[in-house]
């Protein structure tokens, strides 16, 4: 009996597919991870992930999505070429996020949903830019289960809240910052170090005054 050698599977890195079609989709994509990022960089046991692919069974590599964000909860960060889940306890992405571009097709999001939906996604949000749309979906009796009130929703397993205005949309912590570009975050650090001299300048000046009226300030 002749036996057949045994046959190494390989689970690409890399579908060939561009992670987004535009600059728009590409900066949300990059708000999303690297803002949730943030959010558990003091957790070890919560991985994040943007446009990483995603394999949920052993032994079929054609079976995998790469969502342009994702959170897996109860797994150790670290650097992985996928997200071969046999490997990380069996634990699914608990969270995923989608950004719409005009590429997007209608076959290829009910693809998406039905992967997320048999694999265990608990939390799937769908946000299309060019028209200020968001879709959250949340895993009922029934399965995932569309989000009738998302213009001001909080994710439960994340704490983020959702809120839709007219014009866009805006993400913010638990604990009500917003969630900022790197731009926006760098702003807001050039304002804060300004603030900081201003009030050392100011602190100086006073120190200053007083000792010209014969005042120890350190003594105050």
């Amino acid at each position: 009996m002749v036996i057949a050698p045994h046959r190494t599977i390989i689970y690409p890195d890399s579908d060939g597919q561009p992670m987004a079609d535009n600059t728009e989709q590409f900066q949300w994509i990059v708000l999303l991870k690297e803002n949730l990022e943030c959010l558990f960089a003091q957790d070890d046991n919560v991985f994040v992930a943007g446009d990483l692919l995603w394999y949920p069974v052993e032994g079929h590599p054609e079976i995998r999505v790469a969502p342009d964000a994702m959170v897996a909860l109860g797994r150790p960060k670290g650097k992985r070429g996928s997200y071969r889940q046999w490997e990380e306890d069996n634990i699914a992405p608990q969270v995923v996020f989608e950004i719409l571009s005009p590429g997007n097709r209608a076959k290829e999001m009910i693809r998406k949903l039905q992967f997320y939906e048999r694999y265990g996604v608990n939390e799937y949000y769908v946000y299309d830019p060019d028209d200020n749309e968001l879709t959250g979906l949340q895993r009922g009796e029934n399965g995932l289960e569309v989000i009738e009130t998302i213009e001001d929703w909080t994710s439960p397993l994340l704490g983020i809240r959702f809120f839709l205005t007219p014009d866009t949309l805006q993400i913010y912590y638990p604990d009500g910052r917003k969630f900022l570009t790197t731009v926006e975050l760098d702003r807001e650090m050039v304002k804060e170090k300004q603030r900081a001299n201003e009030e050392q300048q100011r602190a100086d000046r006073l120190a200053a005054k007083l000792k010209e009226l014969g005042v120890d300030p350190e003594e105050i």
